[in-house]
């Protein structure tokens, strides 16, 4: 069963993310070439502004996550019932809070911007892009956190997929009929209030057996005040590059820091489908097996940073290529920068790299112990950047990210190698070394290339060649330098294709 949802989770992501990154490329050019710039930065920096509203439930839903790993793994429903109990009460206290804020933010928001935009303008974007936002934390973010304990990710991306092309075409008809950015947001809440309708269906049709009503267990979520500061500060060194450019800088160079995480951007996120797709099984693992976690997280920690290292090596050899070709004929602001992806590059690499020893923190449950050193890290994001912004402009809210990152990575890995697994840091920087060279080494050899990419159709042919050939070389690269984790991975994938064959000559039996 773990393995079939491990795949549907794989499977379904990669599809939404198909789908996302092929809708995010073409949207974006339609609002720049019909709306400008102006437009195309006020929606990036009202959708960053809203993760910061996602901070009012990451406590409670990262705790009761933790929490509903081991009641799930031994299928205990009165104890399921406890948790998301207690979950739903906190929603309910602080959803006024939340309402509140929204409403705030709508009303000050367009009052101390910079943006020739009208203000009605922007109130009606952040109320419409902020709305299907309150509903959902009102009535369904316990269930949501439900279905990642239970290893059902691919139910949200399945509707997220169907969301998301509706949601796509709507926008793209109505850019090209000369409808404003208000439209496009109105369809962007009315398509997510749909698929909020759905959820609810959904849940109330397959589990019959959810009492909320039984009497909850807060010291389930008790941790979630520690949590919500790590929360900050993840959501600080994603976020506050884009709000400080909005107040110090401006719209326009908004839109061109978002340019660069459109491309940059989607990889991270089709990374973070991937994880979250196995996450559950490490969850459960952690609480059940110690022993068999570590094999899974050396395992999970060499196939992610192959991964990471492998996919943004590609996305540094075509970014400026694609750049070029998506923002020709704007001419409002340049967004070519030879500096600016080798900067983003190591902010993702970072944060990307540094994934499987904040998992371990997170199963630990390790938040108090650690919540200084998530306020370090916010804390020294934000220092750099405000003084970097005012001389550097861009590069100085990149540095900032970057001098934030380079603490709190290390002492991730310091601090889940020595402190929970036992073992020395020295293994996972290995694993860093090893791919950073790797990197260095084909980017080095790429650049000697004089080859030039001047339409979409060379940009994409070249780009699958550099796929066929660069992800496989890091696998094979790590796989033979470690291979006690080459077999470990090898009798996973064997043991669940030989699961899903005996279920399949089951059913024909039957």
């Amino acid at each position: 069963m773990k393995a079939k949802r491990s795949l549907y989770n794989v499977l379904f992501g990669i599809l939404n993310q198909a789908i996302v990154i092929a809708a995010g490329i073409v949207l974006p050019r339609l609002v720049l070439i019909n709306l400008g710039s102006e437009s195309n930065g006020l929606l990036n920096s009202v959708n960053q502004i809203f993760t910061y509203f996602a901070l009012l439930e990451a406590g409670v839903g990262t705790a009761a996550l933790q929490a509903l790993y081991a009641p799930v793994g031994e299928n205990d429903h009165g104890r399921i019932n406890q948790i998301l109990a207690a979950t739903n009460q906190y929603y309910k206290r602080t959803g006024i809070l939340y309402l509140v804020a929204f409403f705030a933010l709508a009303c000050i928001y367009p009052l101390v911007v910079k943006s020739v935009l009208e203000r009605p303008v922007i109130f009606a974007v952040i109320v419409l892009t902020g709305l299907s936002g309150v509903i959902s934390y009102f009535f369904q973010g316990k269930y949501n956190i439900l279905l990642l304990a239970e290893g059902k990710n691919y139910i949200s991306s399945n509707l997220s997929t169907v969301t998301y092309i509706l949601t796509s075409v709507t926008k793209i008809v109505l850019l090209l009929r000369g409808y404003n950015v208000v439209a496009l947001q109105a369809m962007y809440c009315f398509f997510n209030i749909v698929r909020m309708i759905y959820i609810e269906w959904y849940i109330h049709k397959n589990y019959k057996w959810i009492d909320l009503k039984v009497k909850p267990d807060f010291r389930s979520i008790e941790k979630k005040n520690y949590v919500l500061l790590h929360q900050v500060s993840s959501l600080i060194f994603n976020n506050t590059d884009v709000i400080i450019l909005t107040l110090t800088v401006g719209l326009k160079s908004v839109s061109v820091y978002t340019m660069y995480t459109l491309l940059f951007g989607m990889i991270s996120t089709l990374i973070g489908t991937l994880s979250g797709s196995v996450q559950f099984v490490l969850g459960q693992a952690f609480h059940q097996d110690r022993e068999y976690y570590k094999q899974l997280h050396d395992a999970y920690e060499v196939v992610s940073m192959s991964t990471v290292f492998s996919l943004y090596c590609i996305a540094n050899i075509f970014i400026l290529p694609f750049m070029a070709l998506y923002t020709k004929g704007v001419s409002d602001i340049n967004y070519i920068d030879v500096y600016l992806p080798y900067l983003f590059i190591a902010v993702y690499l970072l944060n990307n790299g540094r994934e499987s020893s904040n998992i371990v923190i997170k199963l630990a449950g390790h938040f108090q112990q650690t919540v200084g050193r998530s306020l370090s890290e916010a804390i020294l994001n934000v220092t750099v950047s405000l003084l970097g912004v005012w001389k550097f402009g861009i590069y100085g809210v990149l540095l900032g990210t970057i001098a934030a990152l380079l603490y709190r990575a290390n002492d991730m890995i310091f601090y889940a190698n020595q402190k929970i697994l036992l073992r020395s840091p020295r293994i996972t920087y290995r694993r860093w070394i090893r791919n950073l060279i790797l990197f260095i080494l084909i980017t080095i050899i790429v650049n000697n290339l004089s080859v030039q990419l001047l339409t979409y159709g060379e940009i994409i042919f070249w780009a699958v060649i550099a796929c066929i050939i660069i992800i496989p070389f890091f696998f094979l690269v790590n796989g033979l330098v470690e291979p006690n984790v080459s077999r470990f991975v090898w009798s996973i994938l064997k043991s669940h294709i030989v699961g899903l064959q005996n279920n399949e000559e089951n059913k024909q039996s039957l």
